[in-house]
């Protein structure tokens, strides 16, 4: 006879909460007008080990999450053109955001008494950003074709190359294994994939996928599209995991190969997309709430935590946003750059999770990190929304 125990840990009683909950999550947020990031983050932290402990991080709940981060990129990217993105002054806020962060990240982890190797990671993780939460805030307002939008997603797409070489370099820092060989070549890798991952996109992929579109076997099973777009997308996640970048690069490069492509059967492709994104993006915040441990926490790691949080935000919204208020933006327009850049999300749990299992920092610093992601995380929807909000009312006048 099947316990209770056993059914509430079968990978398929699992798998149907984190589903039920994500989806729950996703139509309460919405019936209340708030971003659905918000509410599935607070659900999993709800049902994760924090609070009612029905689910806990185990690979499978991560590997939904990283699948759902993919595919939330893939279709993202499908509502940018690549010259909208990759734009110098775009490179700028990302590279002063990626300085600034790291600097008084190692600053502040040194003045809590954390060793040199300790204090190289929580910089490196505060170098991050998570283009999967801010892109979603704004999808979800219509607004991802908006200048502001083009600039944060630019920006946090290099932001997010450039924090993986950060992190490459840091770990050869600590480890007294730097060279300057390896480093530039991570550089040229990174570069070339995405130069490669375009020309073969807008080239390619483009006209095949029009020519499949035009085929008989899309006019009998007009499902084809869609589901080529896909493999598509996850041919490039693979490519992007190869060469040491992270898989929702390469899906976000896919999207954009087919932004704006004209097709047959585009309803069939978009709605699918879509609704596919929903399902997966959902899962993948309320994965981010689960992998929150509150009671790991006594009163000075969650000062740290406070502290560092504040520096996270802070610099992401001075760096990134004075970069782009010197470029000619208006103010409210830089501090939501500047704030659409604070998240730090999966990237910077990535980043503590390597330091953790490197014993470069414990367990509790790692918990710290994992809270402060999550926390810039439930910050940046929220605050986000007031701005975009502030700045309609503001034109309409």
């Amino acid at each position: 006879m099947t316990t209770a125990a056993g059914i509430l840990n079968s990978l398929e009683f699992q798998m149907s909460i984190l589903l039920f909950v994500a989806l729950a999550g996703y139509l309460v947020s919405s019936k209340i007008k708030q971003s659905a990031v918000v509410g599935q983050i607070l659900v999993g932290i709800l049902i994760g080990p924090s609070l009612l402990g029905l689910i806990t991080y185990t690979d499978f709940v991560s590997q939904l999450g990283h699948l759902g981060a993919v595919i939330l990129l893939f279709a993202v990217g499908l509502h940018f053109k690549i010259k909208d993105i990759m734009n110098l002054k775009y490179g700028i806020i990302a590279l002063v955001g990626l300085v600034v962060p790291w600097m008084f990240g190692f600053i502040t982890a040194h003045l809590f008494n954390f060793g040199f190797g300790g204090a190289v990671f929580i910089g490196t993780a505060l170098t991050a950003t998570s283009i999967a939460i801010t892109a979603n805030v704004l999808k979800e307002m219509g607004k991802l074709q908006t200048e502001v939008a083009k600039a944060i997603i630019g920006a946090a797409v290099i932001d997010d190359v450039l924090s993986l070489l950060a992190l490459s370099v840091s770990e050869e820092i600590v480890t007294g294994s730097f060279s300057v060989y390896l480093t530039i070549i991570t550089v040229v890798k990174a570069v070339g994939f995405i130069v490669i991952g375009v020309i073969i996109g807008q080239f390619c992929a483009r006209k095949l996928f029009t020519k499949i579109d035009n085929s008989n076997l899309a006019k009998l099973h007009p499902e084809t599209v869609f589901i080529f777009s896909l493999m598509f997308a996850f041919l490039y996640a693979m490519a992007a995991e190869i060469i040491g970048l992270s898989a929702i690069i390469g899906s976000f490069l896919a999207g954009v190969s087919f932004e704006g492509v004209g097709l047959v059967h585009g309803k069939v492709f978009r709605e699918g997309t879509e609704y596919l994104q929903i399902i997966f993006g959902a899962i993948f915040f309320v994965s981010l709430g689960i992998l929150v441990e509150l009671h790991t926490l006594d009163i000075d790691l969650l000062i740290f935590t406070l502290v560092l949080t504040i520096v996270a935000v802070l610099t992401k919204v001075i760096g990134c946003g004075l970069a782009a208020k010197f470029q000619g933006m208006n103010i409210i327009d830089s501090l939501i750059i500047g704030f659409g850049m604070s998240p730090r999300g999966e990237v910077a749990m990535i980043v503590a999770l390597i330091g953790l299992n490197k014993e470069l920092i414990t367990q509790n610093t790692y918990v710290s990190l994992v809270l402060m992601s999550l926390i810039t995380t439930i910050i940046t929807p929220i605050v986000l929304r007031r701005l975009i909000l502030r700045e309609t009312a503001e034109k309409i006048r």
